[in-house]
């Protein structure tokens, strides 16, 4: 239609609605009555139109440039000029139509039928009395601009009625939005799916039926009558239930005058009292009651009598008509408009069941308040609580006596506890049926956290009782005062959100349960941590020595933290050829590697750690790993895994978290991704909200950015740095895309996704640098990559300036090549890659932060977790991982508490290239990036041929 530019400046523009037939083909004209330019677009969108405007002596016809859309595409434009500061009154009341018929399309209120060329045509319909008076005083607003084009163009010049103009304008809608590519499936046919209009005359008779009563100045209702309710009552041989000679009902039809909705008569005065069409219901009354009754009775076929009867007065209704009425009688009556009125006190009644979960009352439980219930765990899978159903009219319980009574009653209208109650018999018959049973504790606790579980497929509310409910209630109340105390041994002043931290975790771990600290990276989780092994060993019942599994890069950071902040605490790491666990003392930590882990799980398992924490626990997202299968073998008092990306990818990732912290919490991975696969598309808030509630209390998440988290970081300034290709990187980028594009249209699958993920790779490369690409082993760097001088650029400003720079890539390859460029240059580098050893990753860390390096290269897979460089002033990311928790992870290692100084992110883009776009989607998609992203460029092997070219082409940028 337009660019976005386009949209805002016709938002401020006049606006007409011009009807088309069928209503669908109408058209929204955008003008500006002060003669202002319009956007230039190309016909057929421009022409002139005539339109009445005011002159000195009265009204002329004058011709004025206009933009013509069709009323789908103008909607957009239209919502703008409804909030538009500075549109014009016109705009702003089609803006408001607009709204107003989104809304009624939203709700479903649609109706087929025909246009008066017999075209299929949908209209908006049925509106009730409220909508119909929001229609009427909106077309009372409508200003003469949003209706200047005359009926006819002969004098006296004549403009459209508002209300009908305005329904013309709500049915175009209604006729448009609707015709999507899956239509047909609904429909059975090109008839009201398709955009082609279809002259269908056959139709006449029943599209005129449909339409009575909607246009009619009369709409029907039904009002249920109840006698005998006293003879029922004192033949009742049983306090509740059913009487033998039960209550008589019949079926009145009312009608009521569009007009003036106070206006109700019983239908028989519409045949019987000449007088009555004459006081607000029109001289069509009868046909169009009588036609309203015909659609009642093709919705619900028992009230097909009042047709057949020469005056339409009531209809007897038996048990089952009754009892049908109650469900889907009423849902069919509705859909065609018709409101059924119970008699007053004898309403409907809803029964509730919902299930209670809990212990037996002489059941196990806490003999201490659960704050202070010590291990084994209240969760053991040695036991298991109870899974009743409460069931009510109300807040009233029904006993499960007086509920199987009712039941064997069948009739619909019953007798319980000296008052009359309507109730569906099959929806006593259901709930009956439902039968207790037990469920495992950690189910138990998920049902309680959530407030559902599933029961045969259905959802069905719960409610905690006993013990369950005090550790919901422990789990999910936060806590602001009576903090624990920060232990003694502990050397560090914690910070209150850190002491929060603490006492979160100390209170989860006391019970058993296992949980994730997802802090930021760089707020204090690892001294949070050493604080918790300090508070647990304050416990008999929490002893044991704690073991840490992390990266291999992180062992002497823990190492050095753990002596820093717990001198005196034994310490030792297993890693390396000679790794020894005996002796271990309780409060000892022991510090591994996700590689020992793999290598020597056994002589790990044979030891009963009171504490087993996974550092970097996305190292585990993947369940089926040999690293996570060994970890889940190791057995502990309490698990705690720390991550800054929980969700790096998908949920699943989440679930194998927080599945070895608390087993079983979640369910099994299948039934977790069948349950939650519509959170991650975000087409499920209930969904959504029930997941925070279950995995709430079980992972702590904080950001730099909470208020009150940490104030007293420095800013953050992130910018992109766009750079042009220079002419050797435009051939090689051109040349690849055009030889691999047209490889992979002649792919087959499984191939095609093989040349994506090349074709990816090799564009990066080539942005990058030209050597890195071609595997130069001696190349010449210097005036071939527009990158390479931009970092240049950069670097002989910053450390000028006595700077410390992170640089960050993904390829080894491309660091040696920065390596070798900046020796050259005089500038000393370290680079840190997955294959420098431990002790020489130590070194290289201190030295950088003793400033004795100005320069750290950074392998992003080896360095982008866990290490401390706040030495750092400014971060270069010189090529994109194109998952932006990834990259603010690596940023972290600057970012992080203990940083003084503002920091600056740089990050390298190729203009006009595949990273342009990629950088463009990533800040648009940011707020999904914080909680679900499909990651890197596996994402990318699902485009087609067209959005792959497109995605790829190069455009303007390069030199």
């Amino acid at each position: 239609m337009g660019t976005p530019s386009d949209l805002s400046e016709l938002s401020r523009c006049s606006a007409l609605f011009l009807p088309g037939d069928p209503a669908r083909t109408g058209h929204v004209a955008f003008w500006r009555p002060d003669g202002a330019a319009l956007p230039a677009l190309p016909p057929p969108h421009t022409r002139e139109l005539s339109v009445v405007r005011p002159t000195e002596t009265g009204v002329a016809l004058t011709r004025v440039p206009a933009v013509l859309l069709p009323v789908g595409d103008a909607l957009p434009a239209l919502v703008r000029a409804r909030v538009a500061p500075d549109g014009h009154r016109a705009g702003a009341f089609w803006g408001a139509a607009a709204l107003l018929a989104l809304r009624c399309v939203a709700r479903g209120l649609l109706l087929p039928g025909l246009s008066p060329r017999d075209h299929d045509a949908w209209r908006i319909g049925p509106l009730d009395p409220e909508a119909m008076e929001q229609v009427r005083r909106l077309a009372a607003s409508m200003p003469p601009e949003a209706h200047a084009v005359p009926v006819d163009e002969t004098p006296p010049l004549r403009l459209p009625a508002p209300e009908r103009l305005l329904r013309a304008f709500l049915d175009s809608v209604a006729d448009a939005l609707p015709r999507t590519p899956a239509a047909p499936l609904l429909t059975g046919g090109p008839a009201y799916a398709a955009w082609q209009p279809r002259r269908l005359p056959e139709l006449r008779a029943w599209a005129a039926d449909v339409a009575a009563g909607h246009d009619a100045g009369v709409r029907v209702s039904l009002r249920i009558e109840v006698s005998g309710l006293d003879d029922a009552e004192a033949a009742a041989g049983t306090p509740d239930g059913a009487a033998e000679a039960g209550p008589r009902f019949r079926a009145v039809p009312q009608v009521h005058s569009v007009s003036d909705p106070a206006l109700v008569v019983d239908a028989t005065r519409i045949w019987t009292d000449p007088g009555v069409p004459r006081e607000g219901f029109g001289p069509r009354a009868r046909m169009d009651a009588l036609l309203a009754l015909r659609r009642a009775a093709r919705a619900w076929p028992a009230l097909a009598p009042l047709l057949a009867a020469t005056v339409p007065d009531s209809v007897e209704l038996l048990d089952e008509d009754v009892t049908e009425l109650l469900g889907v009688g009423t849902r069919a009556l509705a859909g065609a408009g018709i409101e059924v009125h119970w008699p007053k006190g004898l309403a409907p009644a809803s029964l509730t069941t919902r299930a209670v979960v809990g212990p037996s009352e002489d059941g196990p439980g806490p003999a201490r308040p659960v704050s202070r219930t010590p291990s084994p765990s209240l969760l053991s899978a040695d036991s298991l609580l109870d899974f009743t159903w409460w069931f009510g009219l109300g807040d009233r319980e029904l006993a499960r006596e007086e509920l199987d009574r009712l039941a064997e009653a069948d009739r619909p209208l019953v007798r319980l506890r000296d008052r009359w109650v309507l109730l569906d018999p099959g929806e006593l018959r259901r709930a009956r049926a439902r039968q207790d049973r037990t469920m495992t504790p950690v189910d138990a606790l998920g049902a309680a956290l959530t407030g559902s579980a599933e029961v045969d497929g259905r959802r069905v509310d719960v409610r905690p009782g006993g013990w369950l409910e005090a550790l919901r209630e422990h789990l999910t109340r936060p806590r602001t005062e009576d903090l624990i105390q920060q232990p003694a041994a502990l050397d560090a002043a914690l910070r209150d959100y850190q002491r929060r931290g603490l006492d979160w975790l100390a209170r989860n771990t006391a019970l058993g349960l296992g949980c994730c600290l997802a802090d930021d990276m760089g707020l204090g989780k690892t001294v949070t941590l050493i604080a918790l092994h300090l508070h647990r060993h304050t416990d008999p019942s929490a002893a044991g020595p704690t073991l840490v599994v992390c990266p291999t890069s992180l062992l002497g950071n823990w190492q050095r933290e753990i002596e820093k902040f717990a001198p005196g605490t034994p310490v030792r790491r297993f890693h390396g050829r000679q790794r020894d666990l005996t002796a271990l003392a309780d409060g000892e930590f022991v510090l591994t590697t996700y590689g020992t882990l793999r290598s020597d799980a056994g002589r790990l398992r044979a030891v009963r750690w009171g504490l087993l924490v996974a550092d970097e626990a996305q190292h585990v997202k993947n369940p089926y790993s040999a690293t996570a299968r060994a970890l889940r073998t190791l057995g502990a008092r309490a698990r705690v895994a720390l991550t800054g990306t929980p969700v790096e990818n998908n949920l699943s990732e989440l679930w194998a978290i927080l599945d070895w912290t608390t087993p079983g919490l979640l369910g099994g991975l299948g039934a977790f991704r069948k349950r939650y696969a519509a959170v991650e598309s975000g087409g499920d808030p209930a969904a959504a909200e029930r997941l925070g509630r279950l995995v709430g209390p079980f992972l702590l998440r904080r950001r730099k950015s909470d208020p009150g988290i940490a104030p007293e970081l420095p800013p953050k300034t992130e910018t992109d740095r766009p750079v042009a290709l220079t002419k050797e990187q435009t051939g090689l980028y051109e040349a690849v895309v055009r030889e691999t594009l047209a490889a992979i249209a002649e792919a087959d699958d499984m191939a095609r996704r093989g040349l994506v993920m090349k074709l990816l790779t090799a564009l990066k490369q080539i942005c990058n640098h030209p050597a890195q690409f071609l595997g130069e082993e001696r190349p010449r760097t210097a005036g071939r990559s527009g990158k390479l001088e931009l970092l240049d650029e950069l670097l002989d400003i910053l450390l000028a300036e006595g700077a410390s720079v992170l640089v960050f890539t993904q390829y080894v390859r491309l660091a040696r090549l920065l390596e070798q460029h900046l020796a050259a240059r005089g500038v000393p580098t370290r680079f840190l890659h997955g294959g420098v050893p431990v002790a020489e990753r130590e070194a290289m860390v201190a030295r950088f932060q003793a400033g004795e390096v100005p320069v750290f290269l950074l392998s992003l897979r080896a360095a982008g977790t866990g290490l401390n460089l706040t030495r750092a002033e400014h971060v270069v990311h010189y090529d994109r991982w194109w998952n932006p928790a990834v990259e603010a992870q690596a940023t972290d290692r600057a970012y992080r508490i203990g940083q003084t100084r503002p920091v600056q992110v740089h990050r390298l883009i190729a203009e006009g290239t595949v990273e342009d776009r990629i950088a463009d989607m990533l800040r648009r998609k940011k707020d999904l990036a914080d909680a679900v992203l499909a990651g890197g460029e596996a994402a990318f092997t699902e485009l087609t041929d067209a959005e792959l070219a497109d995605l790829v082409e190069l455009r303007e940028g390069t030199r």
